[in-house]
């Protein structure tokens, strides 16, 4: 039972904070303006890792690198962590390891894509004028704008953010069968 908790806390340890770098990429590529709370409160917090990495990795063509490495160091540490919990050698999985967090960051990505769009939807109906509703809309607005090009209301009523939400929820489908087919259900369950 203890490792359970334990691998529960550090599941959301490490999701939230590999999410909080995955999202401090998003906003600058969607030149979020920095003066918000939601880039604020992102930068508080990923700041003490992303600063040190920018000295040595530059961004380039408009990604900045240092959150990319960050979000897969988080995700290679966590992986550690939890092969360090289940009694395996971390040494003798380190190159699986390697691999696997580059399909954890796509997942924590696509997650977080996923709770983004949520919180809009729910955002829209319950409080339109909520101070963090101008920051999200930025944000989901160029993954939304193609699908409303395709998708058009019903009734009024926007879908694009469902029709978003379902390809999110497609494409971890994808890399969770990719995950176990390539690395064993047992070891891509976490």
């Amino acid at each position: 039972m203890f490792t359970e908790i334990a691998l529960f806390l550090l599941d959301t340890v490490f999701t939230l904070f590999g999410m909080a770098l995955l999202l401090r990429l998003w906003m600058q590529w969607t030149r979020l303006p920095t003066r918000n709370p939601v880039s604020q409160g992102v930068f508080q917090v990923t700041d003490w890792l992303v600063r040190p990495l920018r000295r040595v990795i530059p961004g380039l063509g408009g990604i900045d690198w240092a959150s990319v490495i960050g979000a897969w160091l988080t995700a290679v540490v966590f992986l550690l962590l939890v092969v360090l919990l289940s009694g395996a050698d971390p040494l003798g999985s380190l190159p699986l390891i390697l691999l696997i967090a580059v399909l954890n960051m796509l997942k924590w990505g696509i997650s977080m894509v996923m709770w983004v769009t949520l919180l809009m939807a729910i955002l829209s109906w319950v409080n339109p004028h909520s101070p963090v509703t101008p920051a999200i809309s930025h944000l989901t607005a160029p993954l939304l704008r193609p699908i409303r090009r395709m998708v058009p209301q019903l009734g009024g009523f926007d879908i694009s953010p469902l029709v978003l939400f379902v390809i999110a929820q497609i494409l971890l489908m994808v890399i969770a069968r990719l995950g176990a087919g390539l690395f064993g259900a047992r070891f891509f369950g976490l």
